[in-house]
């Protein structure tokens, strides 16, 4: 019977995975596409690839994903990390259906505690407010600063440069600033997914808490998010290239360059489960900011930030729903 529900838990993880790559496709793309530095297609094959890549290059963050709650072991704990996943995948769709780029990570971390507050279980509240709740505020302030300090920088330094050959060249150079932003990505948010399907078997008995994480679960989790991203994410790429601010080639590779600099940094420093939405989203509108403070459509900006409050405690209340679902069809203890 457990056997059963870890595979079920772990086909459902990856189902996330698959939606987060769907839903975080812009993330990496929708700057470059609305450029036109790169074709959507050849966006997307480019993200996807490096999606995967990025999954292999490292685990810390998976062992911060697996060390938020503490479930029982047996079917009870796996019925919970399943409920979590359950929330957090009602919250992308919602999300993506009304193209708002919220946060897929902070809907895993949100549906997961939900899970475990509904049915009494132990959160570790120092992981999720020291490597969660902490770095959520922080991540975004970062790069909207950083973001408008990089445009800065470009317009004084290329202040003589015709625009039109300028555009030329960041076009070319946005080319690596979307590969370094994917990269990103999958070092952020495939992981995330290895540390849920972590949890599962760490509940289930079939991996201890200091194993390293089985290569099965890499090269799954790697391939369903690449094959996510590769689906597109439409809606929200609109949202993100031109809905915020028009951006031009310097904009695009600046926004680009310091979002994917943060989710380096706080994944091999801090340890930090960040949002590549939060982080990309906050650059666009740092680097529109420096064109002129109207140039930023801010009601959008208050749309997105709204969906950015409610996607942990929304993902949670989705998981305790699913819980008590559970609880009641399954007759649990």
């Amino acid at each position: 019977m457990e056997l059963a529900i870890i595979i079920a838990v772990v086909v459902v993880a990856l189902v996330f995975d698959y939606t987060n790559g769907f839903h975080d496709a812009a993330n990496a793309i929708a700057t470059s596409v609305s450029t036109r530095a790169l074709t959507p297609r050849v966006a997307l094959a480019m993200a996807a690839v490096m999606n995967f890549v990025g999954a292999f290059l490292g685990q810390k963050i998976a062992g911060t994903v697996a060390d938020t709650i503490a479930p029982p072991s047996g079917s009870h704990g796996l019925t919970i990390v399943m409920a979590g996943l359950l929330g957090a995948i009602a919250w992308n769709l919602i999300t993506w259906y009304f193209g708002l780029p919220s946060s897929s990570s902070h809907a895993l971390i949100g549906g997961l505690v939900g899970a475990a507050l509904a049915s009494g279980t132990l959160v570790h509240w120092t992981t999720v407010i020291d490597k969660v709740v902490i770095p959520m505020v922080l991540s975004p302030l970062v790069a909207f600063t950083l973001g408008f300090a990089l445009m800065l920088a470009i317009m004084w330094i290329f202040r003589r440069v015709s625009p039109s050959k300028a555009n030329r060249g960041f076009r070319i150079a946005q080319t690596v600033s979307a590969a370094a932003m994917a990269l990103g990505h999958g070092l952020q948010d495939a992981q995330k997914t290895m540390g849920v399907i972590f949890l599962a078997l760490l509940t289930g008995g079939y991996v201890g808490a200091s194993d390293d994480l089985p290569i099965w679960v890499i090269i799954a989790a790697a391939t369903a998010i690449s094959l996510g991203t590769w689906s597109g994410g439409w809606r929200i790429m609109r949202t993100l290239g031109r809905r915020i601010i028009h951006l031009d080639p310097p904009r695009g590779f600046a926004a680009e360059s310091i979002a994917a600099s943060v989710l380096y940094t706080t994944a091999y420093v801090f340890e930090a489960p960040i949002s590549t939405t939060h982080t990309i989203t906050s650059a666009v509108m740092g680097v529109g900011a420096t064109k002129r403070v109207s140039a930023v459509r801010w009601g959008v900006a208050r749309s997105i930030l709204t969906a950015w409050v409610l996607t942990f405690p929304m993902a949670g209340a989705m998981a305790a729903i699913c819980y008590f679902v559970a609880h009641f069809l399954f007759q649990l203890p």
